[in-house]
């Protein structure tokens, strides 16, 4: 027999065609029902209704109390048809969870799980925190967590925190423990933004020291060049103005020792960092480039973790520079020229073009 969702059984109704089972509710209500449409979505239910079976008995009597009378109809409801309105879920949410975690029904654990979610406020968070964590909902436990470490400071006013200081220790141990947790994550994630940074304005450094001592600049050339004041702004105007002014400071200088002064030691850290990350030490234009290689060489400089840590970290900066500025120019050219995907051929795919790099500003 086939049953449709609008064929459902309504509360109190006797004439059900095939109905067998009377699902109790509170109050002494009862919803009709089919027991093979229960048996197929529920293995509680099966066992339960497996029971008369046994004993020789046709009466087939599931109670379900303690809820609602209408929230056990929406919960049938969802075992015929596998949908739940929002209305229902506004209204009987908590109820329709605890109930599939009891008869063990994962599509309406995961359809509670996300309503409840998404109506979580600082005033019933602790309250749907402690049923999140009765019914083993890892969903909705994550996201009542995110909810209390955003606003703690109006969670810990409401009810619900000072019923859990009182009774629940556990609970409170743990939410202050991932309080704790976030921000330690949200200091990483700013110190880690704040090094990507660093790491990426030294990779820049790298590409206009090179720039400089290969091609010259509005200020600074190399030796056999003068500096060509006729250029426009370089790509990274800043940093290499910033460059040349250390440059010239370095020519001049009198304490030019490293440590004698802070702005020579700073243009000896960034040559040695060339160095480390340059792969033609015998054709680079960049003074003493081959000497700190040499000089790396003979004294094992190689051992120096930090060291190698900050050129690794610069060179990938500048590895994921590349693949972002290539990633932006192929989404560039794709937005002026949709058409030249799958013209003519449709096995041509937007993967497949390449798609020439820009040049350099001259």
């Amino acid at each position: 027999m086939h049953v449709f969702p609008g064929d459902f059984p309504a509360v109190g109704d006797e004439k059900v065609a095939g109905a067998d089972v009377r699902v109790v509710t509170s109050g002494g209500r009862s919803v009709l029902a089919h027991s093979f449409v229960l048996e197929s979505v529920s293995p509680v239910l099966e066992n339960i209704l497996d029971r008369p079976r046994k004993r020789g008995s046709s009466e087939k009597i599931i109670p379900i109390l303690g809820v609602p009378c209408d929230a056990v109809v929406a919960f049938v409801r969802f075992l015929y048809s596998n949908e739940c309105s929002e209305e229902e879920m506004e209204m009987y949410g908590i109820h329709l969870l605890v109930l599939s975690h009891v008869f063990l029904i994962p599509s309406l654990k995961r359809r509670c799980e996300r309503g409840l979610a998404g109506r979580l406020t600082a005033e019933n968070v602790v309250d749907v925190l402690q049923l999140a964590r009765l019914c083993d909902a890892a969903y909705l436990r994550v996201k009542c967590l995110k909810v209390v470490a955003g606003d703690f400071n109006a969670v810990e006013l409401t009810e619900g925190w000072k019923f859990v200081r009182k009774h629940d220790p556990w609970l409170e141990l743990e939410l202050l423990q991932f309080l704790e947790e976030a921000e330690s994550r949200r200091k990483r994630r700013i110190r880690n933004r704040r090094d990507g940074k660093l790491y990426l304005e030294l990779s820049e450094a790298m590409e206009c020291l090179k720039h400089i001592c290969t091609e010259g600049c509005t200020s600074v050339g190399p030796h056999d060049k003068g500096p060509r004041r006729d250029l426009g702004p370089c790509k990274h105007f800043s940093t290499c103005q910033g460059l040349q002014r250390l440059i010239r400071h370095f020519a001049t200088c009198g304490r030019r020792v490293p440590g004698g002064c802070s702005h020579c030691k700073r243009m000896w850290q960034l040559l040695r960092l060339h160095s480390s990350t340059c792969d033609e030490p015998d054709s680079c234009k960049v003074p003493l480039c081959r000497q700190f290689k040499l000089k790396t060489e003979t004294e094992k400089k190689g051992d120096d973790q930090r060291w190698k840590l900050l050129v690794r970290k610069v060179v990938s900066a500048k590895a994921m520079s590349c693949l972002s500025k290539r990633k932006r120019e192929r989404e560039e050219e794709m937005e002026r020229a949709p058409w030249m995907v799958g013209l003519g051929d449709s096995r041509v795919k937007r993967s497949d073009l390449i798609i020439p790099s820009k040049g350099k500003i001259q």
